[in-house]
């Protein structure tokens, strides 16, 4: 896992004296994602610069550090990530006459192109990855990122130089870099909590989208082509004929081999471990594959109601596990709240990001990587929403449009202190103190037109309203075109788009931001594009047998008792709604303060009161809102003055 930056300046006679040194200040910005080492090359007759922070994972020797040179000379990449089937690679190339002088990935890759070409190189690499390779011959710059997104890459041309980097920040440490704030972004913060690829929060910057390839020769214009789409991954479902108990072992086998190729490192493993199906099944895993014990790491908070470190030292002695189990409470998390813009150098609103941080701040001590279970819930069908949604649309989707929006209507208008008697009878603390955003959100899914806009509706986690000044809300999320053709069911289309969107955008976006903010790799087996393959082609039935993640459980229960695979699922949260009104007040207050929000010219000052004062009071619950408002604030404050 490393950090990489650089620039291509597109000019046919280019103007950068000295590209080498413009990266290495890019990428002097990323110290955290490589403390291990740096490197730079350049050629200022070819206007390139590359540059890379390097956190050593394999080869820790001289023979892995890059920016790194093909044999031939004709490719130098820069890259961020791993490739778990490089060895497999390597044997091929070696049996068709490459040599190798070290033992790393980046290598094998480099002579993977010379053999078979960018393109077709890609799409033989196992693993996580976000490169630039620039073909000296050609004299062009190639981009890749991994099929799911688990490795950031942004882009943007300023002034007729192509940048590029792991991080937003590398990009505006250029001095053609403009900070031209896209307020149609910060309306998105506002509702989702994250900026929907491939948008940024500055206008014409880009993220990269996964499983994508943007080439670009000088003096030319960048084109982007996939490698690899999910949505044409799930129209293949039913491509195979296993039935359920093969289905299983064919599963089993898969993780295993996903697993093992992500414990090969030169450096300490260990693995995450909430006590959940996902970060179960993964530490199981790796045991079964390891012949001594496995370290696994759980984060324990005081408040009971956001705790599982019991479920998890559970697992851990049954796995018999070398496991460490590390005590939080409230104050180490409010302790972080104003470093998180340092974190996230665009607005990000996922409030998970503290115990995330916290999780893996503890586990760096120990260790330089952690296998983490992201992706299981998007994979299995795990989020609660998608059979809710399913059942609800069933019974409501009958009724005439106009009878729904005025149900729709009345819930989204509800009175809270109505709705909240019956949601502390019937719901957890934390969900109960949520019941208005819940009955908001459900509001506005019942009086979606079809099943598709009421799913996205659902994940309007934040207000739908018009916080940000000169916003006209053009990063909506829509849903994908032509998906109802193959996928009949609602379940799996809603699984898709989560793929396209909430999956990198949020989760893989939080858990990157988090892990390289204290050097530590993360690494998410469930998301091996192979094992993404296999699910998508069983046939509905047997994919959805055994309800909610029913095959990732079957599996599981080979390896813990059967009973606890059963156990239901809890979110990574944090008592924000409570924070907000005590420990945390005085903080946001300051945020908050109708001057300075005037004076910065990004939200409406008056409309951002209201929001605060009503949650203050009591009479509307607004945590999820407000905290996307202050996560724009906090950002605001600390890379645009």
């Amino acid at each position: 896992m490393c950090g990489i930056a650089g620039l291509f300046d597109l000019h046919r006679s280019p103007r950068e004296a000295e590209p080498a040194a413009a990266a290495e200040r890019m990428a002097d910005t990323m110290a955290h994602r490589g403390p291990d080492g740096f490197g730079t090359w350049g050629d200022a007759n070819a206007g390139i610069g590359l540059a890379h922070r390097r956190l050593a994972i394999v080869d820790l020797s001289m023979t892995g550090a890059q920016p790194m040179h093909s044999a031939d000379g004709r490719f130098v990449i820069t890259y961020n990530g791993e490739v778990y089937n490089f060895e497999d690679l390597r044997a091929e190339l070696v049996a068709l006459g490459h040599g190798f002088r070290g033992t790393s990935d980046t290598e094998v890759m480099l002579a993977s192109f010379v053999q078979w070409g960018v393109q077709e190189a890609v799409r033989r690499f196992v693993g996580m990855f976000a490169f630039a390779m620039f073909d000296r011959r050609e004299r062009s710059l190639h981009l890749v990122r991994d099929r799911v997104g688990v490795k950031p890459l942004y882009w943007t041309i300023q002034d007729g130089t192509l940048l590029f980097g792991s991080e937003l920040r590398a990009l505006m440490a250029h001095p053609a870099f403009r900070r031209d704030v896209d307020r149609d972004a910060l309306s998105a913060v506002v509702a989702y909590s994250y900026v929907p690829a491939p948008a940024t929060v500055f206008r014409n910057v880009h993220k990269l989208p996964p499983g994508a390839i943007l080439s670009v020769a000088a003096g030319g214009e960048p084109s982007i082509e996939h490698y690899w789409r999910i949505e044409e991954i799930a129209a293949k479902r039913g491509s195979t004929t296993l039935d359920h108990g093969e289905a299983v072992d064919a599963l089993d086998a898969l993780l295993r081999d996903s697993i093992r190729r992500r414990m090969v490192a030169d450096v300490p493993v260990g693995a995450f471990l909430s006590g959940g199906i996902d970060s179960s099944i993964v530490t199981a895993l790796m045991q079964a594959e390891s012949n001594t014990p496995v370290r696994s790491f759980t984060v324990g908070f005081s408040d009971t109601a956001y705790d599982e470190s019991a479920i998890a030292r559970q697992v851990a002695q049954h796995l018999r596990t070398d496991h460490t189990e590390i005590r939080l409470d409230a104050s180490d998390a409010l302790d972080l709240v104003p470093k998180i813009p340092d974190w996230f150098d665009e607005p990000f609103a996922d409030s998970s990001q503290l115990p995330t941080y916290l999780v893996a701040q503890a586990t760096r001590r120990h260790v330089t990587v952690a296998l983490s279970g992201d992706g299981g819930d998007e994979l299995f069908a795990g989020y609660p929403k998608y059979a809710w949604l399913d059942q609800v649309w069933r019974a409501a989707g009958r009724l005439p449009r106009p009878l729904r929006a005025l149900a729709g209507g009345a819930l989204s208008h509800a009175p809270e202190a109505a709705l909240r008697p019956l949601a502390a009878a019937l719901l957890d603390a934390g969900r109960a103190e949520r019941i208005g955003e819940k009955s908001r959100r459900l509001g506005l899914a019942l009086s979606a037109c079809d099943p598709d806009r009421a799913s996205l509706a659902l994940a309007r986690v934040g207000l739908d309203r018009n916080i940000v000044t000169g916003a006209s809300h053009g990063y909506r999320l829509t849903p994908l075109q032509g998906l109802s053709s193959h996928l009949p069911d609602l379940v799996s289309r809603m699984q898709v788009n989560d793929f396209v969107t909430y999956l990198p955008d949020d989760i893989l976006t939080k858990v990157d931001r988090c892990t390289m903010a204290v050097s530590l790799e993360a690494r998410e087996p469930l998301l091996d594009h192979r094992l993404i393959e296999f699910v998508w082609s069983l046939p509905r039935d047997v994919h959805q047998s055994g309800g909610q993640k029913g095959l990732l459980r079957a599996v599981l229960g080979r390896y813990v008792p059967q009973a606890w695979t059963d156990r239901p699922k809890r979110g990574f949260s944090v008592p924000l709604a409570e924070w907000l009104r005590g420990q945390l007040r005085g903080w946001a207050s300051d945020l908050l303060a109708p001057s300075l929000v005037r004076a910065e010219g990004l939200l409406d000052p008056a409309a951002v009161d209201r929001v605060w004062q009503r949650h203050l009071k009591g009479t509307e619950s607004n945590a999820t809102g407000l905290w996307n408002i202050l996560m724009i604030r906090a950002w605001s404050e600390r890379w645009l003055k």
